[in-house]
């Protein structure tokens, strides 16, 4: 299968995979600057930083991105979303994409500074919403993704939905682990594909080395759906940290920061992803798409070797 480009705006990705963004550091911008360079779209994970810090990691991602498509991913839960964006808008950056909940005003932002804005959705009437209010591409997520979730529907079930609901491009993200299932989103219409487990496995991923190992041994069973204080569910591999969340005893948090513009205070989210980013996955959250056992190779490689690999895999399912 000969791939189309991804026409995102005014921006045209080569290789028409858009790196998911991953919080609290897991995607910095080392790894979306190498993604960038090999054609792709790199999304920096930029909830959770500081706006220096961020900063940074777009000049970071610039230096290695060789010309490349680099974007950041910002939740809209987040009680600095607004600080977040501007930053970034600061920093001329390529494109935005905002998740758990749905704003309005970002589009008159992105508007302002010609920066396309593309929402994370799960249906086709949020689709429509955020097409009609400006938005460039719609990322659409089903219940196999990673991370905060959005519905409880495949992707397989929404995609046709929302290529029938709308003209602007359309991302299709959730568990999307092989070179058949990318295959298979074009197919049903997709512009594109949003991948963020087979990156973690990576060289560039800022993750921990025990995080990456959470990934490398996973099976089916460990991976679980949990509460979070953010008000979704999320999907996650099991921890200690994670079995306490799922029988209800996770320790609530030590003092707060406010991080979130509503958080249920069940447990300390931030606290617990900051664990296992660092290395401690007994204390922490290591969140993960649904379809992380399928990886046939989950050695720790570059990310142009992943790539690679995910082309010829899409080449060999799908010739034609």
């Amino acid at each position: 299968m000969k791939l189309p480009q991804l026409k995102i705006g005014d921006l045209i990705a080569k290789i028409p995979i858009v790196q998911g963004g991953m919080a609290i550091r897991i995607s910095t911008g080392l790894l979306a600057g190498a993604v960038a360079a090999e054609g792709g779209v790199g999304v920096i994970g930029a909830s959770g930083m500081a706006f220096d810090e961020l900063s940074n990691e777009i000049r970071i991602a610039r230096e290695k991105a060789n010309g490349g498509i680099v974007g950041i991913n910002v939740m809209y839960a987040a009680r600095e979303f607004l600080g977040i964006v501007q930053t970034a808008i600061k920093e001329k950056i390529d494109l935005i994409v905002t998740g758990a909940g749905f704003s309005r005003d970002i589009f008159k932002i992105g508007k302002t500074s010609n920066t396309p804005i593309v929402p994370i959705v799960s249906s086709a009437k949020l689709a429509s919403t955020a097409e009609k209010s400006g938005a460039a591409a719609v990322v659409v997520e089903g219940k196999e993704a990673g991370g905060h979730l959005g519905t409880n529907r495949s992707i397989r079930d929404i995609i046709p939905e929302v290529r029938s609901a709308v003209k602007i491009p359309v991302i299709a993200a959730g568990g999307l682990v092989e070179g058949k299932d990318i295959c298979e989103m074009f197919k049903m219409g997709a512009n594109g594909v949003q991948i963020a487990t087979r990156f973690v496995l990576s060289d560039e991923c800022n993750a921990s080395i025990e995080y990456k190992r959470a990934y490398q041994n996973a099976k089916k069973e460990d991976v679980v759906i949990i509460s979070s204080p953010v008000g979704m569910p999320g999907r996650a591999i099991r921890t200690e940290f994670v079995d306490k969340i799922l029988k209800k005893i996770a320790p609530k948090p030590m003092g707060c920061d406010f991080c979130l513009k509503r958080c249920s205070l069940e447990y300390c989210i931030i606290q617990a992803l900051i664990n296992s980013q660092q290395g401690d996955v007994v204390n922490g959250i290591v969140f993960s798409g649904e379809n992380v056992w399928k990886i046939k190779d989950r050695s720790i490689r570059p990310v142009k070797k992943i790539i690679e690999e995910i082309l010829k895999e899409i080449e060999e399912v799908c010739p034609n």
